[in-house]
């Protein structure tokens, strides 16, 4: 199964899912409905309400907890979202102008923060309390990683594993809750939980390894943001510290001055020295046994198109182009 079959096979419940966020957008200040919908409406993935989906789906789950929840998830990413492009002072996302860009700053945060506490009155409404313990602990884990991105931004001393903390507490954190989620709804037992939690954390780090790949080698268009962006904001992300600590000692020099100082004046010597040390190539391939190992925490996974869907999601966090 591709990343298309996977679409059509959840197609149905994805619509469910779409017409929830459309519903629990709605606020009586129209400023929160116009930036709320040019957000979530701006044509993102859905991966993380997908693998919630697919993982309850997989273990037999007939309820209609997983819509609320897939919403949910949604919400808090999006407001992730928000809050990124403005500590980052992005203009880009998705291929079209941020958010913050338009309605500004101060807008931009404050319907983050309307995302966020929607999010939290879904959850209340779901009347379970280890949910409320994934979600809470998730999001909190998220801001952490927030404030480990921001404090090794401008750092070449940054190692890998730094770069890894920050990567699987800003991003895969929500995978792996999505993917706890599926199984706690569905009732399985903890041994369950926490392997779907581990296949959204390697399925999540697999997906910004690749992320931090495309930005020194994607087309613009189809990654919807300018290439080079990350090093515009001086984040010392793998490809630019594996070539940092490969290069030669012009290339090093470059790229440190880079690190520390931002901007996008030397981007191409910066990109053929990335290409030339081999750092795509070995980003990609870690990003390669993360998908590997997610697809080892499916074995007591029961057989059935939703599984194979899992699969295909490991798949795709590794081969996709945008």
């Amino acid at each position: 199964m591709d990343i298309e079959g996977l679409r059509q096979l959840i197609a149905e419940d994805m619509n469910t899912v779409d017409q929830l966020i459309q519903q629990q957008l709605h606020s009586e200040v129209e400023l929160i409905n116009h930036l709320g919908h040019y957000i979530v409406d701006g044509g993102g993935k859905r991966l993380r309400p997908a693998l919630l989906l697919l993982t309850a789906r997989a273990f037999g789950y007939t309820g209609t907890h997983q819509f609320d929840l897939a919403a949910i998830i949604e919400f808090i990413h999006t407001a992730t979202l928000l809050h990124d492009d403005v500590v980052d002072d992005s203009t880009m996302r998705r291929g079209r102008q941020t958010a913050n860009l338009l309605w500004g700053n101060e807008a931009s945060v404050l319907v983050g923060d309307f995302l966020y506490s929607r999010a939290f009155q879904m959850m209340v409404g779901v009347r379970n309390m280890r949910v409320m313990e994934i979600l809470s602990d998730a999001t909190n884990t998220i801001a952490e990683g927030e404030v480990l991105q921001l404090l090794n931004r401008h750092d070449p001393k940054t190692t890998e594993a730094r770069y890894l903390e920050v990567i699987r507490n800003k991003t895969a954190k929500l995978f792996a809750a999505a993917g706890q989620l599926g199984a706690l709804i569905a009732r399985r037992p903890l041994q369950d939980e926490e392997a779907m939690a581990s296949y959204g954390m390697h399925v999540g780090t697999a997906f910004q390894l690749i992320d931090d790949v495309l930005d020194y080698s994607a087309l613009p268009a189809n990654f919807g943001k300018d290439i080079g962006d990350d090093l515009a904001e001086g984040k010392p992300t793998l490809p630019l510290l594996y070539t940092l600590w490969h290069g030669t000692a012009e290339q090093v020099a470059i790229i440190r001055e880079a690190i520390e100082h931002g901007g996008l004046h030397n981007i191409h010597q910066i990109t053929d020295a990335i290409e030339s040390t081999g750092a795509i190539a070995y980003t990609a391939s870690l990003a390669r046994r993360e998908a590997n190992s997610a697809v080892r925490c499916l074995t007591n996974v029961p057989a059935s198109p939703y599984k194979d869907a899992l699969y295909a999601l490991a798949e795709f966090a590794v081969d996709r182009r945008n």
